[in-house]
């Protein structure tokens, strides 16, 4: 067995894309500390954390040896690339990630899902569905300039079929 190379994922992309999905699953192969964003922002009711605290503790987490953090918040994206080893895009289509998300709304309604803060009952309303639609035309492009700026490895994915071939291909060490 050999040992891990990477010991500071970074997972990012559109809502609906798998993120949480994903980082759950390679934080239970690697035994890695997992960190969800969406967790760290949201506050029971859905009340944001302010920005400065925020980051603050964003901060906190990447200082850490080891994590695999997963989550979009564009004013971040920068801080916690500069930390990671490894990035790993999820740069799936409009559709796929819309679909997604209406389908996760309506199977967790009334709930929280197990990525979010307590307290943040699942909902959709128009200005999510339309930031998800729009993420290709809007955050896609900064997140294109930022992944070409970081020295971490850099892994594109662009389907679930992609996704599963990566996830094989993993090996079990740490």
């Amino acid at each position: 067995m050999g040992k891990l190379k990477h010991k500071r994922i970074l997972i990012i992309g559109s809502s609906g894309a798998g993120k949480s999905t994903l980082s759950t699953k390679l934080a239970k192969r690697w035994q890695l500390p997992l960190v969800h964003l969406d967790a760290l922002f949201w506050n029971a009711g859905w009340v944001p954390t302010p920005k400065p605290e925020f980051r603050e503790k964003i901060q906190g987490k990447l200082e850490e040896d080891e994590w695999i953090i997963d989550g979009n918040f564009d004013s971040t994206l920068e801080l916690r690339a500069k930390y990671a080893d490894l990035i790993i895009f999820l740069d799936f289509p409009r559709f796929l990630c819309t679909y997604r998300v209406l389908k996760r709304a309506w199977m967790h309604r009334g709930t929280t899902r197990p990525d979010m803060a307590p307290g943040c009952e699942e909902k959709i309303d128009i200005a999510f569905a339309k930031w998800v639609w729009c993420f290709p035309n809007d955050a896609r492009p900064g997140i294109v300039v930022v992944l070409r700026e970081v020295k971490a490895d850099i892994c594109i994915l662009r389907s679930p079929k992609e996704v599963k071939g990566f996830l094989e291909s993993l090996t079990n060490v740490k």
